[in-house]
C-alpha cells in the first residue's frame, strides 16, 4: 500500500488541496482532501494533479505512416487516396514491427498525458491473408507494447468482411483485415487469456465493411459488458452509399437495427442529420472525435454544439497520430466550432464558463465510457493514473483551478506542461520523458526504416 500527498488535484467534486491518495496494486483505494499531517509514510507530489486522459481511438501502426501521405495524390487528393497509401503501409507490417511502432506511440501518449488507449485493431493476418500462429499474434504485439510502456489498454479487435455496402467482396489490399465472426472471436479469446489486465471489447470496422447479419452475430456473441466501437458517417461518400443501399443514413440505420446504448462508441459520426443528432445523444452512446485526424483527412465537422445541448457524450482520440497531444485535440474541437460559428467560448454554460475545463471533464467522462474501464478519475476504485502539470510553466504562473485548464488547453502544449505521469500506480514519465524512451526509440527507428524502404 502506498500513500501520495498531492499538492493540488482535480477530483470529481472539484479542485482540492493536500489530497491524500492511497493506492494498492495500481488502483486508488481512498482519496482524502485537506489532509493534515499524520504518521503515514507519504510521497509528496508537487504540482497540479489531473486525472489521466483517455485516447478513445487509435490505429497504432499509422504512427509510422504519419506525414507520409502529405503530397498531392492525383488531380483530387482525398480520404480515399490517403486510404490507398495507408493500405500499402499496412501490407508491410510484421508483429515485431507493430510492437516497436506501438511502444513508441504509447510512450509518446503517456508523455503527453494520455494514460489509457482504445486500440482499434484490424491488421490481423499475414500479408497474404493467412492467419498468424497464433491467430492473435498482431494483437499480442499491441498487448506487449502496452505492458512495456505501462499505458492502460482497451483492445478492440476489428471485424472486417467486405469492401462496401451490399456485401461487395474485399479488395486484395484488405485481405490482412478479413475474418468471419468465429475467427474474430478466437482472436478476442486469445487476447483475453493473455492479457488479464487489459480490457478487450469488439470493434466493427464500419457498416460498409460489416454486413448486417455479421454485425448482429458478433454483438450477440460478446460479453454484455464489453465495449463496442464502430467507424460511422466519416465521409459524405459513405453516407451517400449507405442511402443508396438501405434508403437510410448510416447512423440512422445503426440506431434502427442495433441496440445502441452506453457501451457503444461511434467514431467520427461526422455527417449527421438533425434527427440523427437527437437520437444519438439520447442513446447513451459516446462519440469519439479526432479533430486533428479529421482535419488532416478533410472529413468535415461534427455538429458538436447541438449534440452536447441534447446531452450527448464525447471522447477524444488521436486516430492516425498526425498529432499525439490531448490538448491539441481539445483545442481544435473548440476552434473548429469558433471558425464555423464566428463566436468564442462555445463549449460552456452559465454554470461552467471555462471551455478548457469543460472540454477536459467531458473528454474524461466520455473516454472512460469508451474504454469500458474505471479510468479518468481520481476516485476510489479507479486506475491510479495521474498527470502532473508544472505550475511554474510560463503560461500557468498566475492561473489556478478551471482558469488554469483554460490556459493549459488553449495556450500550451502537452510536452511543455506535463511534468510527470503515473500509469497504473507507477511513475512512467519524468520531466516529459518516458523511462524506457531510449530503448523504445531505437527499436522504433529500425521498424520505420524497414517500413519506409518497403514503401519507397
Amino acid at each position: 500500500m502506498r500513500h501520495l500527498l498531492l499538492e493540488s488535484a482535480l477530483l470529481p467534486q472539484g479542485w482540492a488541496r493536500d489530497v491524500l491518495v492511497t493506492l494498492q496494486r495500481g488502483t486508488i483505494l481512498s482519496v482524502s482532501p485537506d489532509h493534515v499531517s499524520s504518521d503515514l509514510p507519504v510521497e509528496r507530489v508537487s504540482g497540479v494533479a489531473l486525472p489521466g486522459m483517455i485516447n478513445a481511438h487509435s490505429h497504432a501502426f499509422q504512427r509510422a505512416f504519419a506525414g507520409l501521405a502529405e503530397r498531392r495524390g492525383g488531380n483530387q487528393d482525398s480520404f480515399w487516396t490517403w486510404r490507398d497509401a495507408m493500405y500499402r503501409a499496412a501490407a508491410q507490417l510484421t508483429p515485431e514491427m507493430l510492437h516497436a511502432i506501438a511502444a513508441q506511440l504509447y510512450a509518446e501518449m503517456l508523455a503527453a498525458g494520455y494514460t489509457s488507449v482504445c486500440e482499434f485493431h484490424y491488421v490481423h493476418h499475414r500479408a497474404d491473408g493467412q492467419p498468424h500462429a497464433p491467430a492473435s499474434a498482431m494483437a499480442q504485439a499491441l498487448i506487449a507494447a502496452a505492458q512495456e510502456t505501462g499505458i492502460g489498454l482497451t483492445l478492440l479487435p476489428v471485424l472486417y468482411q467486405t469492401s462496401g455496402f451490399g456485401g461487395r467482396p474485399p479488395r486484395k489490399d484488405q485481405r490482412r483485415f478479413i475474418n468471419d465472426v468465429d475467427a474474430l472471436l478466437r482472436i478476442i479469446g486469445e487476447a483475453q487469456a493473455s492479457a488479464p489486465s487489459a480490457r478487450v471489447g469488439l470493434a466493427l470496422h464500419s457498416l460498409r465493411a460489416v454486413p448486417p447479419e455479421a454485425l448482429e452475430e458478433a454483438v450477440a456473441a460478446i460479453d454484455r459488458a464489453a465495449p463496442i466501437h464502430i467507424h460511422v458517417a466519416e465521409q459524405v461518400a459513405e453516407v451517400e452509399d449507405c442511402v443508396a443501399w438501405s434508403a437510410r443514413r448510416p447512423v440512422e440505420w445503426l440506431l434502427d437495427e442495433a441496440e445502441v446504448d452506453a457501451r457503444w462508441t461511434l467514431v467520427h459520426a461526422t455527417h449527421l442529420s438533425d434527427a440523427e443528432v437527437e437520437r444519438l445523444a439520447l442513446s447513451g452512446a459516446t462519440v469519439a472525435l479526432c479533430p486533428t485526424t479529421e482535419a488532416n483527412l478533410g472529413d468535415g465537422l461534427f455538429p458538436l454544439l447541438p449534440y452536447l445541448e441534447r446531452g450527448g457524450g464525447i471522447a477524444i482520440g488521436s486516430d492516425s497520430h498526425v498529432s499525439v497531444d490531448p490538448l491539441e485535440e481539445l483545442r481544435w474541437l473548440e476552434y473548429s466550432q469558433r471558425l464555423t460559428l464566428q463566436r468564442r467560448s462555445l463549449v460552456t454554460s452559465e454554470a461552467q464558463p471555462h471551455p478548457g475545463a469543460e472540454l477536459w471533464r467531458r473528454a474524461l467522462a466520455g473516454g472512460a465510457a469508451a474504454a469500458g474501464n474505471a479510468v479518468g478519475s481520481i476516485a476510489p476504485g479507479a486506475r491510479a493514473d495521474l498527470v502532473i502539470i508544472d505550475p511554474d510553466h510560463a503560461s500557468l504562473l498566475t492561473e489556478a483551478g478551471d482558469a488554469m485548464l483554460d490556459t493549459l488547453v488553449f495556450s500550451t502544449g502537452a510536452r511543455a506542461a506535463v511534468r510527470r505521469v503515473m500509469a497504473g500506480g507507477q511513475w512512467v514519465v519524468t520531466e516529459g520523458r518516458h523511462e524506457r524512451q531510449s530503448e523504445i526509440a531505437k527499436a522504433y527507428a529500425g521498424a520505420v526504416r524497414s517500413l519506409r524502404q518497403a514503401l519507397a
